[in-house]
């Protein structure tokens, strides 16, 4: 015990000294901050420099585009639109449309357009007409419903016209009602935070992955560079395989975890801060907040880092170099990261067949569990089940790890394969 507890102290304090583990420490959380905020600050910016024609066959539609903005408003958007409404009543669209989407490719900017809506002459009488939308993006979508939602509420504002409406009344009938979306736990209780769970559960996905898989990599590193330096072998001459390998995999682990504890320390100041500012608004904090979502990302970040980092102390152990390493570990971390390609499924869908099932298998279930928990109320023995099987995936892992490690840290020379690392764990 105290040799191992040596291989931890050293590994533990070399690893948080290191003026990297500073600089990750301080700046991941912006980094990731910027991650998700700057996608989106760009994307709204981006849209408010949108130039738009709106060739109107029917002639009746010009009121609809008056005021723009309050479509996205509506939605949410700060960003504005600029639309150039043409009548084209009595013309054919598409040859009225022409010189506007010569305008889509000129080179000069005041006049060039980013997108024209073609309004057939049918589309006040006929259900069946079909607005034409042309881009210079194929996936201008936002411009695209923007522009879309304003044309249809002008032409139902025109068909209530003529069925006696004035146009205060049709605007009061076309009002769109917000959506304020709340979950309903088990037991009754109201909890909100659709969005915030959503981008809550890809920011918290991050902190399951990137630790494991950095220091995941570390152990990898430093079990190959003691391997190809010798230094191994006069380890093991003073302690067992099991010994150096525990200190070693528990040590690195400390330093993710003392990481993670610092990055949750940065969150709950904001979350203070932030749930003093929601109380002087009048809005409870823990309805989107709750003090058990932290228990459970605890409890299945441990699970999730200890099963990754077997995994990569297995790949030092049976490779010779990095590149052999980087080519085992490769497709193995593709496969165990298939609950963050899947996030969005998991999170929009946690009580699907699919969840259920990843939550409750060996390696992805800790982090789907986890998902799972943020958005629903999974079944208290399915919680219990996605731990034991972790718990048992681990054990498992370990073994087969300190089989491998201590073959393979005297094994030199030889490429590792499925049936070389088979042989490894029957002599072992």
């Amino acid at each position: 015990m105290d040799k191992m507890l040596a291989v931890l102290k050293r590994e533990y304090l070399a690893g948080v000294r290191k003026k990297m583990f500073i600089v990750m420490t301080l700046v991941f959380p912006l980094f990731l901050g910027g991650i998700f905020l700057i996608p989106i600050f760009v994307m709204g910016r981006g849209l408010g420099q949108k130039k738009v024609a709106v060739i109107d066959a029917t002639g009746s539609l010009q009121a609809a585009f008056a005021k723009p903005d309050e479509i996205g408003k509506a939605a949410g958007e700060k960003a504005s639109m600029s639309i150039e409404y043409v009548d084209a009543k009595g013309q054919s669209p598409d040859t009225s449309a022409k010189p506007y989407l010569d305008r889509m490719n000129t080179d000069n900017s005041a006049r060039k357009l980013d997108a024209v809506l073609v309004v057939p002459p049918s589309a006040l009488d006929s259900s069946d007409a079909t607005l034409k939308f042309y881009s210079r993006s194929a996936a201008d979508i936002i411009t695209q419903e923007r522009i879309a939602s304003m044309t249809n509420r002008g032409i139902h504002a025109h068909r209530l016209a003529l069925r006696g409406f004035n146009e205060d009344e049709a605007n009061k009938l076309l009002a769109s009602a917000k959506v304020d979306g709340i979950q309903i736990s088990k037991t009754g209780e109201e909890k909100k935070g659709g969005t915030a769970n959503f981008l809550g559960g890809l920011v918290l996905c991050g902190l399951f992955l990137f630790p494991s898989f950095i220091y995941g990599l570390e152990i990898m590193r430093g079990i190959i560079q003691e391997k190809n330096d010798r230094v191994v072998e006069v380890l093991v001459s003073s302690m067992s395989p099991k010994q150096l390998l525990t200190g070693k995999i528990l040590g690195t682990a400390l330093i993710g975890l003392t990481q993670v504890s610092v990055w949750l320390l940065m969150a709950a100041l904001g979350g203070a801060f932030a749930a003093q500012a929601f109380s002087f608004a009048g809005e409870n904090i823990t309805r989107f907040l709750h003090p058990s979502m932290f228990v459970y990302f605890i409890v299945f970040f441990l699970l999730a880092y200890l099963t990754y980092v077997c995994v990569y102390a297995i790949a030092g152990a049976a490779c010779n170099s990095d590149k052999e390493a980087q080519q085992l570990i490769g497709p193995i971390t593709m496969l165990m990261m298939l609950p963050w390609f899947l996030v969005a499924v998991l999170i929009t869908n946690p009580d699907s067949s699919l969840a259920v099932g990843f939550s409750l298998a060996p390696v992805f279930g800790p982090m789907t569990m986890f998902l799972r928990t943020l958005v629903t109320d999974p079944p208290l023995w399915h919680i219990a089940v996605s731990i034991v099987v972790s718990i048992i995936t681990i054990t498992l892992f370990f073994r087969v790890t300190a089989k491998i490690f201590r073959v393979g840290i005297l094994s030199y020379g030889k490429r590792p394969t499925i049936p070389e690392l088979w042989r490894w764990l029957k002599v072992a």
